[in-house]
C-alpha cells in the first residue's frame, strides 16, 4: 500500500481536480482522502453516496451552570480573552472568544465552570461513483483543529485500505502549508506538487517545496496551464531542476477542463482528449516512482 499526497501552494491550481482523475483512472484499487476539511470539494466530482457519518470531537469550552454562580467576578477577572460576559444578572461564555485554557474553571469557588469538549465537525466515509471508497470530513464554520480531523481523516482512509487491501492511497491535501497540510503530509510515501505558471503560484510552490524538503520526502511536479505564462513556467523548470524535483508533465489550458467541471466529471473520462492523455501519464511515473 502506498500513499500519494496531491498538495498545491495555492488554491485554484486543479489539485483536486487532478486527484480525482486519477481516482477515476484506478477505481476500486485506491482509498481516497479529502484532506481539505476546511472547505472540501472532491465530492462535487466523485458524487459519494454516504456510508458511515461519525460526529468529531475536539478542544473545550467553558459552560456556567448558573443555579450556583455566587456572581464573584473572579473568573471574569482572571480571562484573557474577553470570554466571559455579564448580561441579565448572569455570567456566559462567549464561545467565539473562549480559547479552552480551563483558567476560569480552576479559580471558580464553587466550581460551577464546567470545560466541555465540543463537536466541530463531522467525519464521512462513502462509495464513489468510481467504486473507491472515499473517506472525507467537514469541520463546522469557525472551527479549529483542523489538523487533528486532517489526521483522524488519513487514520481512517488508511485502516480501510489494509482492511481491503487496496493498493493506493489518494490523499487530497489542503492548500498553503499550514496544519492541515503538515498533518496532509505525515507518512506520504510520494508527493504531487501541482502548480500554475503565475507569479503567485510559483511563489507559493517554492513555500510547499521547502516544507516536503524538511520532511525528506520524494517529490515530482505537475505544472497546470503552463502556457499561460511561458516565461514564467520557464522560470518554474529552472528551479525545480536547481532542487532536484521530477516534473510529471506540463498541461495547457484547455476549455475541455472546465467542460468536464461543469458536468461534474474528471478530465480523465473523456477520451481521445489531450488533457488526459497527459493525466494519464503523470499517474504511470508515479507508480514507476513507488516501485
Amino acid at each position: 500500500m502506498k500513499e500519494i499526497v496531491i498538495i498545491s501552494g495555492k488554491g485554484g491550481t486543479g489539485k483536486t481536480s487532478i486527484t480525482a482523475s486519477y481516482a477515476f483512472l484506478e477505481k476500486e484499487n485506491a482509498v481516497v482522502a479529502d484532506c481539505d476539511v476546511d472547505a472540501a470539494n472532491m465530492y462535487l466530482l466523485l458524487k459519494p453516496e454516504t456510508i458511515e457519518s461519525n460526529d468529531f470531537f475536539s478542544g473545550v469550552k467553558a459552560f456556567i451552570h448558573q443555579k450556583n454562580c455566587i456572581k464573584c467576578r473572579i473568573c471574569e477577572n482572571v480571562c484573557r480573552f474577553g470570554a466571559i460576559i455579564y448580561r441579565n444578572s448572569n455570567f456566559y461564555i462567549n464561545k467565539l472568544n473562549c480559547e479552552g485554557c480551563g483558567y476560569c474553571s480552576k479559580v471558580c469557588p464553587t466550581q460551577v465552570i464546567e470545560m466541555i469538549e465540543q463537536n466541530v465537525g463531522k467525519q464521512f466515509i462513502s462509495k464513489t461513483r468510481f467504486n473507491n471508497i472515499l473517506v472525507h470530513a467537514r469541520l463546522g464554520i469557525g472551527a479549529e483543529n483542523s489538523g487533528k480531523l486532517v489526521a483522524k481523516v488519513k487514520q481512517e482512509a488508511k485502516r480501510i485500505a489494509e482492511n481491503k487491501d487496496v493498493e493506493y492511497i489518494l490523499v487530497d491535501g489542503a492548500p498553503g502549508i499550514g496544519c492541515p497540510v503538515l498533518s496532509s503530509l505525515t507518512g506520504a510515501d510520494f508527493v504531487v506538487l501541482v502548480t500554475e505558471a503565475t507569479i503567485s503560484g510559483f511563489h507559493d510552490l517554492k513555500r510547499v517545496i521547502e516544507l516536503i524538503k524538511n520532511f525528506n520526502l520524494k517529490a515530482a511536479c505537475i505544472i497546470n496551464k503552463y502556457d499561460l505564462n511561458i516565461n514564467k513556467t520557464n522560470e518554474i523548470i529552472e528551479y525545480l531542476k536547481s532542487v532536484d524535483i521530477e516534473i510529471l508533465t506540463k498541461i495547457p489550458y484547455n476549455i475541455a477542463f472546465t467542460d468536464a467541471l461543469i458536468q461534474g466529471k474528471t478530465i480523465t473520462e473523456f477520451d481521445n482528449n489531450q488533457i488526459s492523455e497527459l493525466i494519464k501519464d503523470s499517474w504511470e511515473k508515479i507508480k514507476r516512482n513507488l516501485k
